[in-house]
């Protein structure tokens, strides 16, 4: 794949019922279901809102074998409705019995390597020798073998799911909390495929941590390919939230690498009823299509680029407000005053851009000059010229079909020059849909953001009833935050639901997040069970997470803290326990 010009990655075809997956077939559209699978006349009604909202694979949780086997009910029930071509996925953590019976029922099958065979995630170190952990691996070949041959006789395929909120204490030990353990957990399970000729396997390795997320799939796509591998790919942002910061961290972590031709099927994690996140997807793959057949970009890679780790360009600092140290800004234009300073109507530090900037003046009470270029005007006198002025800083935007890659290309020139110039990313758009301009927005930022490219973000919209500046801006702080470059809020990491979920998820989470939004730099986790909980949100402040139903465990940071509290007292306590620190 090229650094610069979309081409979609090749990968193998998956069968999944009528709907293949991979090869020359579209990128395909999914969703899950959240009420339980035990009721099925819910299910169905559920199922056909996501089908009709335009959702091409339906995913349920099956806890155990009773609710593998009512998938054939909801089957059954969706093909009498006329929707027998659309495929079921059973959803398994835990349990491989009930892996079993659901192949026996629907087209596709999700394990998770995490929780598959090793017993469920402890938070412990084990040190195994090579020999132990041979065996463990043994332990996994005698399970999955049967489960594969028994997949191939009905035609059902899998999906080996990695979450690195369920990584197994096992593989924990040897590899710790890291993209290589995430890897290596997908890969012990697709070699044992490959030797069984088992090749109706797609592979997702989700985190909700974006950067997380982007860094592995392409450790992931690297390692498959140096073993001959080209399975196809399942995208999603685990844990995204809802409103605009889930929409933002989804577009964010599957559109850059979709960008980059990985990706063969997508799923919009929102913490929100599942038909509202076809939408969402469908508009991240408008846009990417928009990248095809792009007018060649040819630009050689910076071999100072590093690509396997994530670094923030070093850069000079210009005026003592740009660039350096000093976290990537955001800057508004404003046609009419050419001010400086955010004005006082920003009262609110969280909606306030760093710089106002006018083009046609100098923003000289800091000193800055700064230039006004595309990425075709980045030639060698430009740079030279860049290199010689102290305070230069330079607006890069682009008109090309495939403004990421060309802005990426244009950044690799810097790096291979060893120009320090500051560089403020700008993106100019002319959208009346302001959801489809929050989705373009955080795909261009956020893939160039995530490379370590960016002194600063500056986003225009030519359609001034579409946002207004306070949703503008808004919405740049929150690509730099999905982006883990700048933190300014709370942030939330929450599940989308499912038939797991053991309270009332959305209610929860508004009145968590209008009790707390206000708490700057703070992350609390909200989630429906233990499947992922403890782990996804291991690097958060506080946690919510369903225990029993109606039951909720408090957690300070890994440790939890408070348990069973009934989920009627459980919003309240959380507060006071962040009040008292």
């Amino acid at each position: 794949m090229s650094s610069f010009n979309y081409a979609r990655r090749a990968t193998s075809v998956v069968n999944i019922g009528s709907t293949p997956l991979g090869g020359d077939n579209p990128i395909r559209i999914q969703s899950m279901a959240n009420v339980s699978t035990m009721d099925t006349e819910a299910a169905v009604s559920q199922a056909i809102r996501m089908i009709d909202a335009g959702a091409e694979y339906l995913r349920f949780t099956a806890q155990g074998e009773r609710e593998a086997a009512n998938l054939h009910n909801i089957r059954q029930a969706l093909n009498a409705a006329g929707y027998a071509c659309v495929p079921l996925v059973a959803d398994i953590h835990f349990n491989p019995r009930a892996a079993d019976e659901a192949a026996l029922h629907v087209e596709k099958v999700r394990i998770n390597p995490g929780n598959y065979v090793d017993r469920a995630r402890r938070f412990e170190e084990i040190n195994y020798t090579d020999e132990a952990y041979s065996a463990e691996l043994q332990k996994i070949r005698h399970r999955l073998i049967p489960f594969l041959r028994l997949c191939r006789t009905h035609k059902t395929a899998i999906r080996i799911g990695v979450n690195h909120g369920s990584l197994s204490d096992r593989i924990m030990s040897r590899y710790g909390d890291t993209p290589e353990g995430m890897v290596e957990s997908c890969m012990e399970f697709l070699r044992i495929c490959v030797e069984e000729e088992f090749h109706d396997a797609v592979i997702s390795i989700k985190a909700s941590n974006t950067v997380v997320m982007i860094r592995t799939v392409r450790l992931l796509v690297r390692t498959m390919e140096s073993e001959g591998m080209s399975f196809p790919l399942h995208l999603g942002v685990t844990e995204a939230g809802n409103d605009e910061d889930g929409r933002i961290k989804s577009a964010l972590g599957i559109g850059t690498l979709l960008a980059e031709g990985t990706g063969d099927t997508i799923r919009v994690s929102l913490s929100e009823e599942p038909e509202n996140e076809i939408p969402v997807a469908r508009k991240i793959l408008e846009h990417i299509a928009s990248m095809e057949g792009h007018k060649h970009i040819d630009a050689p890679v910076s071999k100072k680029f590093e690509a396997s780790s994530y670094s923030r360009r070093k850069t000079r600092c210009a005026g003592g407000v740009i660039g350096g140290e000093i976290p990537p800004i955001v800057m508004l234009f404003d046609k009419d005053s050419g001010r400086c300073e955010a004005p006082a109507s920003y009262e609110d530090k969280a909606l306030r851009p760093d710089l106002f900037f006018h083009p046609s003046e100098n923003p000289s009470s800091f000193g800055i000059q700064h230039f006004n270029l595309t990425c075709e005007d980045m030639d060698d006198a430009i740079i030279h010229q860049l290199k010689s002025v102290a305070n230069a800083v330079v607006i890069l935007s682009s008109h090309h079909a495939n403004p990421v890659g060309e802005m990426r290309a244009a950044m690799h020139r810097l790096v291979e020059a060893d120009c320090d110039v500051p560089v403020i990313l700008r993106r100019d758009y002319s959208e009346t849909d302001p959801e489809r301009l929050l989705i373009k927005a955080s795909i261009d930022f956020g893939a160039l953001l995530t490379d370590g490219f960016g002194d600063g973000i500056m986003l225009t919209n030519t359609v001034s009833d579409c946002c207004d500046t306070p949703t503008l801006i808004s919405c740049m702080y929150g690509i730099l935050q999905a982006a883990r470059v700048r933190t300014s809020r709370t942030e939330y990491i929450s599940c989308p639901g499912c038939g797991r979920t053991l309270f009332d998820l959305q209610t929860t989470i508004s009145r968590i997040k209008s009790a707390t939004a206000h708490l700057k730099g703070l992350k609390i986790g909200v989630m429906g069970c233990i499947v992922n909980g403890p782990g996804e949100m291991a690097d958060a402040d506080y946690g919510y997470v369903g225990s029993g139903r109606g039951r909720i465990d408090l957690y300070k940071g890994k440790e939890c803290v408070l348990r069973n509290i009934p989920e009627t007292e459980a919003v309240e306590k959380l507060i006071l326990l962040i009040a008292d620190k």
